[in-house]
């Protein structure tokens, strides 16, 4: 048997892969995040499958069933939102099956940036505006951040940042934030991203906070900032598509390349 941690999106369901959709109507039994990912991403689980919502479960129950999974030869569907490789919690089940020699397969989903991305209209790698992405979170009542990746240190580089787990400590990233990017720098805050209750806010370090208490905003929430999220129009054009810029799939425009039929 195999355990498959399968990253169902952000919870459209039309956003799982065909290759997940595939290996959850097939595995006998199925362990999704409730919480987290819709009854609809689990609802091709075969006729007669056992599926269970982890929201109540701890990880000694979720590998309890598994192991009863691995005794019976039964695959199963370990159904995450998101990509499971992003906060995903998989690393300490990975550690326990490794110790019982269970093996196991990851199938990558749409992350809850890329996802936010698309909801926002928008490419995150505009050319001179912004070339990287830090994907990060803050502590709160999470596991302690490493030292060394903090807030205020992701700030210094002026990258777009997508911050996870956050959106009950919009005051201090609104303190920490405005000294690098400025208290009018953009802002967006999306909820939900592909549930049908989903709500998007765009603002500034300066207003944002009083747009999310508005909304009662307290949880599953992703925050992007960086200048690259206002409506930024002056830019110059990627170089990908530059006709003077030639590469080895298209040459410089103007050149007239004579087919050799002897080659």
């Amino acid at each position: 048997m195999t355990v498959y941690f399968i990253g169902a999106g952000p919870g459209d369901p039309e956003l799982l892969t065909l290759k997940a959709q595939r290996i959850i109507s097939s595995c006998p039994v199925c362990l999704f995040a409730g919480s987290l990912v819709p009854q609809e991403v689990v609802a091709g689980a075969p006729d007669g499958a056992k599926v269970l919502d982890t929201v109540a479960m701890t990880l000694d129950d979720t590998h309890a069933e598994i192991l009863k999974a691995h005794r019976r030869g039964e695959d199963v569907a370990r159904v995450h939102s998101g990509d499971p490789s992003l906060y995903g919690a998989i690393a300490e089940q990975i550690r326990r099956l490794r110790s019982d020699d269970i093996p196991y397969q990851i199938i990558p989903g749409v992350p809850t940036y890329a996802a936010a991305a698309a909801a926002l209209g928008q490419e995150l790698t505009v050319p001179e505006i912004a070339q990287s992405i830090v994907l990060t979170r803050m502590s709160m009542q999470s596991t302690s951040m490493p030292e060394g990746e903090t807030l205020e240190n992701f700030a210094r580089t002026g990258a777009t940042l997508a911050i996870h787990l956050a959106i009950r400590n919009m005051r201090e990233i609104e303190r920490v934030l405005i000294p690098h990017y400025g208290e009018d720098c953009a802002v967006a805050v999306v909820y939900r991203v592909g549930w049908p209750d989903e709500i998007i806010l765009r603002g500034t370090l300066k207003d944002i906070r009083k747009k999310v208490r508005a909304k009662k905003i307290t949880r599953t929430a992703l925050i992007l900032v960086g200048p690259v999220l206002g409506q930024v129009q002056d830019f110059k054009d990627s170089a990908l598509y530059d006709p003077a810029k030639p590469h080895v799939l298209r040459p410089v425009v103007g050149v007239n390349l004579v087919e050799d039929h002897n080659t």
